[in-house]
C-alpha cells in the first residue's frame, strides 16, 4: 500500500506519545502510545496443570499504538515467541446455550447466503472444530481446519470422516487449501503481520475469484467507547474497527461486501470477495480514521477512573467479607484480575466449561471450579466476565438454589 501524505495523518494530540514503529497493517512508521498495562500473562487461556506453573507463567507488556494513517491498533511490545498456541490452549465456547445459537444462526446464514451445499470450505484457526463441523453438517459440505490447537475428535459428529485438521499454523504451504469458502473466526487478532497474513489468505485464491472469504473478530470500537479493558490482553495483539478492517481487505485485493457488527455488537464480522484489480467501494458502516482517533481519545481519557472505581469497589467487598466469584475463566478474566491486579479480592473462578475444571489460570493461580461448587459456596456477589451470557448464567443459579448479586462488567 503506498503512503499518503503525512498531511492527511491524524494524530491524537501532543499529550500522547509518538514512537517510531512501523504499523503491520499499512505500513506507516509512525504510531501513538495511548495504553499501557505492564506484567501481564502472555497467554490466557493455556490451563496449567498445577497453581505453582501457573503463577510462574511468563509476562509481558501491552503498549497500544494507534496508527494514525489507517486506524489500526497494535501492542508495540508484542513479541511473537510466546505464540505457542497447542492443544491445551482451551478456547472452546460451545458449552454455551448463547453462544451456540449464535454459531448456529451465523452458520445457517453463510451456509443459505453463498448456497454451500456438497461444498468445500477452509477454516483457518478452527479451535476444537465446532463451526467447521456445524457448517459441514449443515451443507453436507467437506472441510479443512487449521490449529495449531486442534484437538481431532474432541467434537463428535457423523460429518468428522469429512474434515481434514491439520494441527498448525496457518502460511503459504497450505495456500493449496482454499475451497468455495475460506473461514477464519477469531484468529486475525492473535497475528501480528495482519498485512501479511490477509496477502497470504488472497494470493492462496489467485485467480478462484468465486471463492468467498469471512472473518470474525472482536470490534476495538466497542471496547474503546465502552472502556473494555477486559479485552485488552496479550495475545490479542491486534485490534481493528470496521474502518481498519475494511481499508486492509481493500488493499490486499478483496472488494467488502458486508461490514457487520454481531453478538451484542461485541463482534465485528467481514464479507469480502477476491477482485482482480483494487476496489474502491467503501462499506458504509466504515469508520474513519479520525472517528477512530476520537474513541481512542475518550478511551485514554476515561479509563483509569473506571480502573480505580473496580479497584475501590473490589476492597469494599473484601472489607466487609464478601465472597466474590468471578464466573468465566477465559481472557476476559484473567485481563480484569491482572490489570486490576486485585486477584486476592476474588476468592474463586467458575467455569460451565469442563476441560477447564481443576486446572489453574496463568499469571493468577486460582482454580477454576465447576459451576455446582457455588450450591456449597453461595457467593454473595458473582461477577459476569461477558454481559450476555447473564440470563443463562442466572438460570443456572436458580435451579442450583444460589441467590447472589449478578454484576457484569
Amino acid at each position: 500500500m503506498s503512503q499518503p501524505s503525512l498531511l492527511n495523518h491524524t494524530h491524537l494530540g501532543e499529550e500522547f506519545k509518538i514512537i517510531e514503529h512501523t504499523c503491520p497493517n499499512c505500513g506507516h512508521h509512525e504510531l501513538s502510545i495511548f495504553y499501557e498495562v505492564r506484567n501481564v500473562p502472555v497467554h490466557s487461556c493455556l490451563m496449567m496443570p498445577t497453581q505453582q506453573e501457573a503463577i510462574d507463567f511468563p509476562c509481558g507488556d501491552v503498549v497500544l499504538g494507534f496508527c494514525g494513517n489507517c486506524g489500526f491498533i497494535t501492542n508495540v511490545e508484542f513479541d511473537s515467541k510466546w505464540s505457542a498456541y497447542a492443544p491445551n490452549y482451551e478456547d472452546q465456547q460451545s458449552f454455551s446455550p448463547t453462544f451456540n445459537k449464535f454459531a448456529l444462526d451465523l452458520a445457517n446464514r453463510l451456509v443459505e447466503k453463498y448456497n454451500l451445499h456438497d461444498k468445500d470450505i477452509v477454516e483457518i484457526g478452527c479451535s476444537k472444530g465446532d463451526f467447521l463441523v456445524l457448517m459441514c453438517e449443515l451443507g453436507d459440505n467437506r472441510g479443512v481446519g487449521i490449529d495449531p490447537s486442534a484437538v481431532v475428535g474432541r467434537v463428535q459428529s457423523p460429518v468428522v470422516d469429512r474434515i481434514e485438521f491439520i494441527q498448525d499454523y496457518y502460511s503459504e504451504k497450505y495456500a493449496d487449501r482454499v475451497g468455495d469458502l475460506i473461514c477464519c473466526r477469531h484468529t486475525l487478532e492473535h497475528i501480528y503481520p495482519t498485512a501479511e497474513f490477509v496477502g497470504t489468505v488472497r494470493s492462496s485464491i489467485g485467480e478462484r475469484l468465486d471463492t468467498s472469504v469471512f472473518f470474525e473478530i472482536p470490534d476495538m470500537g466497542r471496547v474503546l467507547r465502552d472502556l473494555a479493558f477486559e479485552d485488552i490482553y496479550y495475545e490479542h495483539c491486534s485490534y481493528f474497527t470496521p474502518g481498519s478492517l475494511g481499508r486492509l481487505f481493500r488493499v490486499s485485493g478483496f472488494e467488502v461486501t458486508e461490514i457487520y457488527l454481531a453478538y451484542g455488537e461485541q463482534y465485528l464480522l467481514i464479507e469480502a470477495q477476491p477482485v482482480s484489480t483494487l476496489s474502491q467501494v467503501i462499506h458504509h458502516t466504515e469508520d474513519s480514521v479520525e472517528e477512530i482517533a476520537r474513541d481512542v481519545r475518550h478511551f485514554a481519557a476515561n479509563i483509569n477512573a473506571k480502573l480505580e472505581k473496580w479497584k475501590r469497589d473490589l476492597l469494599q467487598w473484601q472489607a466487609q467479607g464478601k465472597r466474590v466469584v468471578v464466573w468465566g475463566s477465559g481472557s476476559k478474566c484473567v485481563a480484569f484480575l491482572t490489570t486490576l491486579d486485585t486477584k486476592e479480592q476474588v476468592q474463586y473462578i467458575v467455569d460451565i466449561n469442563p476441560h477447564r475444571h481443576g486446572k489453574f489460570i496463568p499469571g493468577v493461580g486460582q482454580e477454576i471450579m465447576s459451576p455446582e461448587f457455588l450450591k456449597e459456596y453461595q457467593p454473595d456477589i458473582v461477577i459476569v466476565m461477558n454481559g450476555i451470557y447473564c440470563p443463562e448464567i442466572q438460570k443456572m443459579l436458580d435451579d442450583m438454589g444460589v441467590q447472589t448479586e449478578l454484576k457484569a462488567i
